[in-house]
C-alpha cells in the first residue's frame, strides 16, 4: 500500500474509445474521401504588407502574386510545413474579396480548402445531402485543379472549398 497504490485508487477513471470502429460506425461510406487540409485562405486589404509580414517578419517562403481573373482575386501562397496559407486580395470591383473586405476592413479568414479524391462524386453526394454548392460545375482553382465552394450557412458558418487532389 505505497504511494502508487494510493494514487491509483484516488485517480479518476478516464473513458477511452475502445476502437475507432465504434466511432466510425455512424459514418456512412461515401464514394469519395475527404483528404488533407490544403490551405487556409485569408483576405487581406494590402497584399504587399501581408507578403512582407509572412516573408520578412515570420521567415516563411512566400510566392509572388498571381492574378486569377475567373475568381476575381490575386493569390499569394505562404508555404508552411504541413499546409499553406493563401493570401487573397481583390482583383476588380466585382471581386468577392472586395465585399468581404468592406465588411472586414482589416481582413480575416475567408475560407478553408480541403482536398477530395473525387470532386464530381463529392458534388453529387453533397447535393443529395442538401449542402448547397456555389457553382454548377467545378472551376479551376489557384493550383490548376478543379474546385468547388460549399455554402457557409450549410457548413456552420465556414466557407469550405473542396479541391480535387
Amino acid at each position: 500500500s505505497g504511494l502508487l497504490t494510493r494514487l491509483q485508487l484516488s485517480a479518476p477513471t478516464v473513458g477511452i474509445l475502445s476502437s475507432s470502429k465504434s466511432f466510425s460506425q455512424n459514418i456512412p461510406s461515401c464514394l469519395w474521401k475527404l483528404g488533407r487540409l490544403n490551405h487556409v485562405a485569408i483576405a487581406v486589404p494590402d497584399l504587399g504588407k501581408a507578403q512582407s509580414l509572412y516573408r520578412d517578419v515570420l521567415g516563411a517562403q512566400v510566392s509572388e502574386a498571381v492574378a486569377l481573373p475567373e475568381h476575381g482575386v490575386y493569390t499569394v501562397f505562404v508555404e508552411l510545413g504541413n499546409t499553406k496559407l493563401e493570401l487573397l486580395h481583390p482583383l476588380g470591383d466585382k471581386s468577392p474579396i472586395s465585399s468581404f473586405l468592406q465588411k472586414n476592413k482589416t481582413g480575416g479568414m475567408h475560407h478553408i480548402c480541403i482536398e477530395v479524391d473525387d470532386i464530381k462524386a463529392a458534388m453529387t453526394e453533397l447535393k443529395k445531402k442538401q449542402i448547397r454548392i456555389l457553382s454548377e460545375e467545378p472551376k479551376i482553382g489557384a493550383h490548376g485543379k478543379p474546385v468547388i465552394f460549399l455554402h457557409p450557412k450549410d457548413c456552420h458558418g465556414v466557407l469550405v472549398e473542396l479541391e480535387q487532389a
